[in-house]
């Protein structure tokens, strides 16, 4: 079985490629982030006016995605628990991690979670937060 996904509830996606995809019993999500659907709003970054980040809320990040992948996963057909690996990637290692880490505990491994999928991830080296960060 190969199947795509398009979810009517998650954000539209930012390049070509369907939200989630089936390939026999696994069930692939592709590039969701923190986005509101039908806007450019990305929730806890503020921009200056020429578009460029001037400050981001890593933890109201995290709970954006966390509610885009629900979506994505229950328009898929599957739940929350159906998760084994999570791939993540950070502008700040040293400071975003330990918030999004406690966040993910709270979602993957609080009361009634019986779940841990396995995680990565990865610093971005991200141009824009650079400069901002060095003025």
């Amino acid at each position: 079985m190969n199947e795509t996904f398009k979810s009517e509830r998650a954000p539209e996606p930012v390049g070509a490629f369907p939200h989630a995809k089936r390939v026999g019993e696994l069930l692939f999500l592709s590039g969701i982030g923190p986005r509101v659907r039908g806007s450019k709003e990305i929730p806890g970054v503020t921009l200056d006016s020429s578009g460029n980040v001037v400050s981001y809320d890593i933890e109201t990040q995290c709970h954006a995605v966390f509610e885009n992948v629900r979506l994505v996963l229950e328009d898929a057909g599957a739940t929350w628990q159906d998760i084994v690996d999570v791939t993540v990637f950070l502008i700040d290692m040293k400071k975003d991690f330990p918030i999004y880490n406690r966040i993910y505990a709270e979602y993957f491994a609080g009361p009634g979670n019986q779940i841990r999928p396995a995680q990565q991830s990865r610093s971005r080296h991200c141009p824009h937060r650079s400069r901002s960060s060095s003025k």
